[in-house]
């Protein structure tokens, strides 16, 4: 058995020493703070004196793993060996606080004033500190950490993972991860409460289901806000897309007018003066064709709408997210719809859209039913299907 004393400013420089001399196996025994030798000493800040041992004959142990040739300390292991300090520096500061009196080291000058709660408090912070350390730092066989694994497999990208870990690092709370996590996702989520604007764009690139959304508003609005909806397309490029919508039309009995110009734009708007929403679907576009997006940016200026949403697939790969929404800024959409979250299993996509296009969520869609499968969700259920506690089907 190994045994050594270390004198440090804080108790990472102290973990740090302990595992460089002593390895990873070493265990910390105890820990105290004083004050330096010598009269100098006296007035000098404290510091904190960390006892560790190992044993230098059963040094191998096989729960450590080894990534790149590097022995990394095995997260178990390390958490383990601390709450055993902690238990046993618990019971022994607990007897102190009720003989109300601390050890004082005979070759140190304490400081009496300091109570021996508040010593006890700062000893219990500082291990949380060490655990809360190890916890998100502690690697496994292939380079990561358990927390950097966790947020992949919910599909999140790199630049949140990275935001998400820096959040939770920063969180001084006195909350498990799980919590912590809750908490960094929520303060990245942004909701906007649909507006009763007197017209809707709903823009996006092919595939998405764009007209199927607008039909769900629209039965959304007609039927069960009782509003007066009108309904308009520009899209005359698809096949079957101006019958598909002029059938919802008929069934809820609102007026439909189909666009083929601008001048076509202005009459149907001032067709539809009377009613109290108008809704507008527009073509589906390549984000990645200036023309197209220039063509569709000079209707929906002609809307003179300030309520453009832009319409996302929950199942758009993470590679195509930042390109699809880069290119729409262009016509000023202001909020997003998500689309299609019956077609997958992880909803990481939900916060993927909404980092990159800067702009609050307004609607999600979760089947083909018109118009129940339109929902406004709230941050806590939202964080609920990114983190895979409650799923869409």
């Amino acid at each position: 058995m190994i045994i050594k004393k270390y004198v440090v400013n804080n108790m990472n420089e102290a973990m740090t020493r302990i595992r460089y001399e002593l390895g990873n196996e070493a265990i910390i025994i105890s820990q105290r703070k004083i004050r330096k030798k010598g009269i100098g000493g006296f007035f000098s800040k404290k510091v904190i004196e960390v006892t560790a041992a190992v044993d230098n004959e059963g040094s191998g142990n096989k729960r450590n793993t080894k990534v790149n040739g590097e022995k990394k300390l095995d997260i178990n292991d390390s958490l383990e060996a601390i709450k055993k300090v902690m238990n046993r520096e618990t019971k022994v500061s607990q007897k102190l606080i009720r003989d109300n009196s601390i050890e004082i080291n005979s070759k140190n000058v304490d400081d009496k004033s300091d109570s021996s709660e508040s010593n006890l408090m700062n000893e219990m912070n500082e291990m949380k500190k060490i655990l809360n350390t190890i916890m998100l730092t502690g690697t496994n066989a292939n380079g990561k950490s358990e927390l950097q694994e966790k947020l992949e497999n919910l599909d999140l990208n790199s630049e949140i993972i990275e935001e998400v870990t820096s959040r939770i690092t920063l969180n001084k709370k006195n909350e498990d991860e799980t919590e912590k996590l809750k908490d960094a996702l929520a303060q990245m989520i942004n909701i906007n409460k649909p507006k009763d604007e007197h017209i809707i764009v709903l823009v996006g690139p092919t595939g998405v289901g764009k007209t199927t959304t607008i039909a769900k508003l629209a039965g959304r609005l007609s039927l069960i806000e009782k509003k007066k909806v009108g309904l308009i397309t520009v899209d005359t490029y698809r096949i079957g897309a101006i019958e598909q919508l002029k059938t919802y039309a008929d069934i809820m009995n609102i007026p439909f007018s189909v666009v083929f110009s601008i001048k076509d734009m202005e009459k149907s708007i001032e067709d539809m003066s009377e009613c109290d929403m108008i809704l507008i679907d527009t073509t589906g576009r390549s984000s990645k064709n200036i023309m197209q997006i220039s063509e569709l940016s000079a209707f929906i200026r002609k809307t003179k709408s300030d309520n453009i949403h832009l319409v996302m697939s929950s199942t758009t790969k993470n590679s195509d997210i930042k390109t699809i929404v880069e290119g729409y800024k262009v016509l000023n959409y202001n909020n997003i719809i998500i689309t299609k979250l019956d077609e997958t299993s992880t909803y990481g996509s939900i916060l993927n859209i909404m980092n990159y296009a800067k702009q609050p969520l307004s609607y999600v869609t979760t089947g083909q039913n018109v118009p129940d499968d339109i929902k406004c969700l709230n941050s806590d259920e939202i964080i609920n299907l990114i983190m895979g506690v409650e799923t869409i089907c």
